[in-house]
C-alpha cells in the first residue's frame, strides 16, 4: 500500500507531513505533494492521480491543512471512486470547510487545534504516542491557531519564519529533496522544544542548522554550501534539464535562489554546458555563461533583455508558471525555437 500525502505549504502543512512520516514511512511508501489553496489544489491533485494510475497500487491519499470547495470535493470523491484501491481522508482545521465536512464522510474538520495536531492525534491513537514529538505538535499549535499566552508561541513564531524563509531548494525541480530539507528543519526545531529561552537558542541556531543540511565535506559559507548542493543535484539532473541556442548547450533552472553563484558554479562544473537560464514566477529570466556565447545578445534575440557578455536578464511576458518542470522547460525550449527558427 501506498501513502500519498498532499498538505500546505507553511509551518502547519509541513508538520501534518512530518507527523504521518514519523508514523508511516516505516510501514509504507510514501509520496509527499504541498500546494496553497485555490487551482493550485486541482493541479496537485491531477498529479497525484497520475502517480496512482501509473503505479496502480492501493492507495491512501491524504490531505492536511487545505480547506477544499464543495466542487472540489466533489470532483475529487468522483477521481476516487473511479479507481479501485483508492481512499481519501482530509483533516483540516479551516471552518470555512464547514459544507464539505457535512456532506463527505472522508472530510474531518476541528477548527480547535490546528492541521498538525490534528494528524498527530490520529495517527498516536492509533500507533501510540511520542513524547518529543508531541512537544513539536503543542509548539506548532500554538503558533498556527495563535494561542499569544502559551509558553511554547514564541518558540513557534521562530519555527514558523524559518520555514517561511526555506527557500534554498526548489520543490518544483526537486520536490523529494526539499521535502528532505523541511524535515530535517522541523526535526531539529525538537531540539529546543521545553528549553528555557528555547526561542533565542533556535534563533542564534538557524545559521548553523541549515549549513549541517547543506554541508557534505569541507566547511564553507552557507551560500557555498548551498550552490554546491544544488550544483549536485543539478549536475545529476542535467539532462532532462538541457535546451540547445545556436549550437550552445545550456540548462534551464526555476525560481532557483542565488542564481549567479550557482549558474557560474554549475557552468565552471559542466564544461560541456555553455549557458544557464533561471526562470522565475514574475517571469524574469537570467542568463549566466562561461564566455563561449554572449548572453546579453542572447537576451536580446529572446526576450529583448539585454547585460553583460556573462550575466544578463530579460523579461518573458509569455511565460506561464506551474508545478511540472517538464513543462517550464519547454516553455523555454518553444522560445527559443521561435526566436531563433531553429
Amino acid at each position: 500500500m501506498k501513502i500519498i500525502h498532499l498538505s500546505h505549504t507553511d509551518l502547519d502543512g509541513y508538520g501534518c507531513q512530518y507527523v504521518s512520516k514519523f508514523f508511516l514511512s516505516k510501514r509504507y511508501e510514501m509520496s509527499f505533494y504541498n500546494s496553497n489553496y485555490g487551482k493550485e489544489i486541482e493541479e496537485k491533485f491531477d498529479m497525484i492521480l497520475a502517480e496512482i494510475d501509473s503505479s496502480n497500487e492501493k492507495t491512501m491519499i491524504i490531505i492536511s491543512d487545505l480547506n477544499l470547495a464543495p466542487a472540489q470535493c466533489d470532483s475529487f470523491a468522483a477521481a476516487i471512486r473511479e479507481r479501485s484501491g483508492v481512499k481519501l481522508v482530509l483533516l483540516d482545521h479551516h471552518i470555512t470547510g464547514e459544507v464539505c465536512e457535512r456532506e463527505n464522510a472522508w472530510y474531518y474538520l476541528d477548527d480547535s487545534r490546528c492541521a498538525t495536531k490534528i494528524c498527530y492525534d490520529f495517527f498516536s491513537g492509533i500507533f501510540g504516542g511520542n513524547e518529543r514529538l508531541s512537544a513539536l505538535v503543542d509548539t506548532i499549535n500554538a503558533v498556527d491557531i495563535w494561542l499569544d499566552d502559551d509558553p511554547r508561541f514564541e518558540l513557534g513564531k521562530v519555527c514558523m519564519g524559518a520555514i517561511s524563509s526555506a527557500k534554498e531548494i526548489n520543490k518544483v525541480m526537486f520536490n523529494t529533496e526539499g521535502m528532505n530539507y523541511i524535515f530535517y528543519m522541523i526535526e531539529r526545531f525538537g531540539d529546543f522544544c521545553g528549553v528555557a529561552n528555547g526561542h533565542i537558542a533556535l534563533d542564534d541556531a538557524l545559521h548553523s542548522i541549515k549549513k549541517d543540511f547543506f554541508r557534505k565535506g569541507s566547511d564553507d559559507t552557507l551560500s557555498n554550501l548551498v550552490s554546491r548542493y544544488m550544483v549536485g543535484l543539478l549536475s545529476e539532473a542535467k539532462d532532462e534539464m538541457s535546451v540547445e541556442y545556436r549550437g550552445h548547450k545550456g540548462l534551464v533552472s526555476t525560481n532557483i535562489g542565488d542564481v549567479s553563484v550557482i549558474g557560474n558554479d554549475f557552468l565552471m562544473a559542466n564544461s560541456e554546458y555553455d549557458f544557464f537560464i533561471n526562470v522565475t514566477s514574475k517571469k524574469t529570466l537570467s542568463f549566466r555563461g562561461n564566455g563561449k556565447v554572449d548572453v546579453s545578445k542572447m537576451a536580446a534575440e529572446l526576450v529583448g533583455g539585454g547585460g553583460h557578455a556573462n550575466a544578463s536578464g530579460g523579461f518573458f511576458a509569455g511565460f506561464r508558471d506551474g508545478y511540472d518542470y517538464a513543462e517550464i522547460r519547454a516553455q523555454i525550449e518553444n522560445l527559443i525555437k521561435e526566436r531563433t527558427g531553429e
